[in-house]
């Protein structure tokens, strides 16, 4: 065999230069390691409304993302069946790394337990990436409902018709109010809605009387004194909502609840492109602008490398399934 010297010092030479660039050299070599990937726009699909935790997250981490990998990044509201939605769209999507979710976690996590025939599986048709932040429930109700504290409330609840918004049928937050509900034997009615925007808004109007959800969407409404907020479902309190307890210490001890928000892929996107997208967004999430906007507004940067993920992913699964199982939660 013939070996052509100058043609194999340029390869060596060029191989030398593209992994000393940063970004752009990561995209180079086979399809098995990602290909030329990113060499198109990107896709996040946010499963809900916009104005929600997922959005809020998605559109403050878009425009960095787009500057780390080169090209566009692009949010997809697609809104619908508690975020089953998005994750059949996902599911259903090339598993090149071109079309990507951002979602509350335990939504996905709860879906297998309430959708009986539910279109894909989660543990199979979707990947990890990254998960990004935590944002706990708060638990809110009108200025007009004369209660103060959880006992209160539980108390009001069993003398009154309590309305209690959920963002949808079997959201994370409807589970955590069943749950909260069996442990303190308080009695409302659900009501569920299509996103978590609207649930807030008819909470503010007085439509409905009680609301758990999210903080990153609800504190700014009781910020502007249109909520009241009686507890908060972190297992410790929150110096940034003042000295109000949590919803454990308020009778329900080692409750905890809230709304984990994370990075999935479909399950044929390679190995080095989950790897990539993990490290950038976990860059990402952590710049210290980033993170003080959504500590002001509640959240709390938590990164988890993907294995780390599907575990999280697996205790969540088995955690609402059992909850489900004992309320015997069934969706009209």
């Amino acid at each position: 065999m013939t070996i052509n010297r100058r043609g194999a010092l340029n390869a060596a030479l060029a191989t030398t230069l593209a992994a000393s660039l940063p970004g752009r050299a990561f995209a180079q070599g086979t399809p098995a390691a990602g290909g030329n990937w990113p060499s198109k726009p990107i896709k996040i699909i946010v499963p809900y409304p916009p104005g929600g935790s997922s959005d809020i997250i998605a559109r403050s981490i878009s425009q960095p993302l787009s500057e780390a990998l080169g090209q566009s990044v692009i949010i997809d509201n697609r809104a619908g069946a508690n975020g089953n939605l998005g994750a059949d769209l996902l599911a259903k999507a090339p598993g090149d790394g071109y079309t990507l979710m951002l979602c509350d976690l335990g939504a996905l996590a709860i879906s297998p337990s309430l959708y009986p025939k539910l279109p894909f599986d989660p543990s199979k048709d979707l990947r990890s990436v990254a998960m990004l932040a935590y944002s706990p429930h708060l638990l809110v109700v009108h200025p007009s409902v004369q209660a103060s504290t959880l006992k209160e409330l539980v108390e009001l609840s069993k003398k009154s018709d309590l309305n209690f918004a959920v963002t949808a049928s079997g959201s994370t937050a409807h589970l955590a109010g069943i749950e909260l509900q069996r442990k303190v034997g308080a009695k409302w009615e659900y009501v569920p809605y299509k996103g978590g925007v609207q649930a807030v808004l008819d909470t503010v109007s007085g439509q409905t009387q009680v609301l758990m959800n999210g903080m990153l969407a609800t504190y700014p409404q009781v910020q502007a004194g249109k909520l009241k907020l009686i507890a908060v479902s972190k297992a410790t309190r929150m110096p940034l909502i003042g000295n109000v307890p949590t919803i454990a210490e308020q009778g329900a001890p080692g409750y905890e609840s809230g709304t984990w928000q994370g990075m999935v892929a479909g399950r044929g996107v390679p190995d080095a492109v989950i790897t990539r997208l993990n490290r950038e967004l976990v860059r990402i999430i952590r710049t210290p602008d980033i993170r003080a906007r959504l500590a002001g507004q509640g959240a709390e940067v938590v990164t988890m490398t993907a294995p780390e993920q599907d575990q999280f992913f697996a205790k969540e699964r088995a955690r609402w399934a059992q909850v489900i199982k004992d309320a015997n939660v069934k969706l009209d």
